[in-house]
């Protein structure tokens, strides 16, 4: 068996092969003298469309901070770490409140999960610990002395009119709900998340070290039965994204300078108080992004957890798309809040209207080749560089999320071959989303379904 070192040399070899040949292929490299047909856009196209052209080539560069930072924590840090060690005493470790959060529509699902996580952390050796679900409707939690059920009251508001999970968040702050105490530690879960040993490991590690404030990990989304195979394996390039990105931003900056995701966040109970989500409805869409540029903007530290949790992908395509529609819909209310400093959101901005233009940079996969353009090489070869890494990204994720040992030779690298097959079928998803986004209704929360029941042979 390879050693995790060995696995992220492989793993390095790999993404320089697929950036060497993806340069070659598309013409990045100019090998001595040699140099590409020279064409006049202007004279070729007119002045409007070589504008137009150039214009659509240059918003390729958007997208380059983010590849570049998931390129750079892709290769400096080991992407395949061994089983992660306890540095310390679960028995020292501060007290812990697993916090759910739940709209209340699937009863069964929270309770298994609740039920499978307090069995995971009793395993992993944690002590001092409560598992708290937070809900807008009664869930029924069965009586147990590491259990909480929280119901938020219908008639409750929050003073800025937060919404959704913005609004249960805050209500478990209000002083005649909250038990916590300013030095305990909160993780935040979604209501199909799944802890895992090591997860339980880093969180021990990450509260026992206590010189930040915030901290996040890896979620993985191909573990166990695989609902929907087109969007886990479209969902490869997140994995890839929270090995690359977050943990670069969080590792080597502790700062959220592309935001942070919703689930598997730890908090210390006084800093999330001093933030709060209590953001009016530009922080109820995307809760979790305002959360953390809020919490940029008033100097709290971040750090990457290690250790990786469990969720699915959406059930379907419809969700799947209603999925990443509120994500950009939240993002972009986020960017253009005044509430947060231009200085602190610049690379979130700059990646979301990556995102916003992405029906436009898409063109030029077609435009490349009926209208090519005259571009100096230093542009040739770093939009090679910016496609070769995205498309890496999924293998990446692929291999992250899958088991050799449990899938075996055939379909481990037909899983690769499925997640390469699903970069159009993503890229129309992420188009329709945008455009559905931009000129649908804003301050929509759509819950994705989270439950999925196998069909029963009678």
């Amino acid at each position: 068996m390879l050693s995790s070192w060995s696995k992220h040399a492989l793993h390095c070899c790999l993404l320089s092969t697929v950036i060497l040949v993806f340069e070659h292929v598309s013409g990045g490299f100019r090998w001595g003298t040699q140099e590409k047909e020279e064409l006049d856009p202007w004279l070729q196209y007119g002045f409007i469309g070589a504008l137009t052209l150039y214009f659509l080539r240059t918003l390729t560069f958007l997208s380059f901070p983010q590849v570049l930072f998931n390129f750079v924590g892709l290769t400096i840090y080991n992407a395949f770490p061994d089983k992660v060690e306890l540095k310390g005493s679960p028995l020292l470790a501060p007290f812990i409140c697993i916090r759910v959060v739940t709209r209340g529509d699937y009863p069964q699902l929270v309770k298994s999960n609740v039920n499978r996580n307090m069995n995971k952390c009793i395993e992993a050796g944690l002590e001092n610990f409560q598992i708290e679900v937070v809900s807008d409707k009664p869930i029924g939690l069965a009586p147990h002395r590491r259990t909480r059920e929280v119901v938020v009251p219908s008639e409750y508001r929050t003073s800025s009119g937060a919404l959704f999970k913005a609004r249960a968040l805050q209500y478990c702050l209000q002083n005649n709900v909250n038990e916590l105490a300013d030095h305990d530690w909160i993780v935040h879960l979604d209501e199909e998340t799944l802890l895992t040993e090591n997860s339980i490991r880093g969180i021990l590690n990450f509260v026992l070290d206590g010189k930040h404030q915030f901290g996040q990990g890896l979620i993985t989304y191909a573990n166990e039965d695989v609902v929907n195979w087109i969007t886990t394996l479209a969902d490869s390039f997140r994995v890839a994204d929270d090995m690359g990105k977050l943990r670069l931003q969080f590792t080597m900056f502790h700062k959220p300078l592309f935001s942070m995701k919703g689930s598997y966040v730890v908090t210390q109970m006084s800093a999330e108080k001093a933030v709060s989500f209590d953001n009016g409805l530009d922080g109820s869409i995307s809760e979790d992004c305002f959360f953390a540029m809020k919490a940029f903007t008033q100097g709290y530290t971040f750090n990457f957890i290690d250790g990786e949790m469990w969720e699915k992908s959406p059930f379907t395509l419809w969700d799947f798309v209603q999925q990443r529609k509120r994500w950009l819909q939240g993002i972009l209310l986020v960017v253009h809040s005044k509430a947060i400093p231009l200085k602190k959101k610049l690379l979130l901005g700059i990646s979301c209207y990556s995102w916003v233009t992405m029906p436009l940079s898409t063109s030029n996969l077609v435009l490349a080749g009926l209208c090519p353009i005259s571009c100096s090489p230093i542009i040739d070869f770093l939009c090679a560089f910016i496609g070769a890494v995205n498309i890496y990204m999924y293998v990446f994720g692929v291999v992250k999320s899958f088991s050799l040992y449990r899938f075996g030779f055939a379909r481990f690298f037909l899983c690769i071959f499925g997640a390469l097959s699903t970069i159009p079928f993503n890229l129309i998803i992420e188009n329709v989303a945008v455009i559905w986004g931009l000129f649908g209704k804003k301050h929509k929360f759509y819950v994705v379904n989270k439950e999925f029941r196998p069909p029963v042979t009678v």
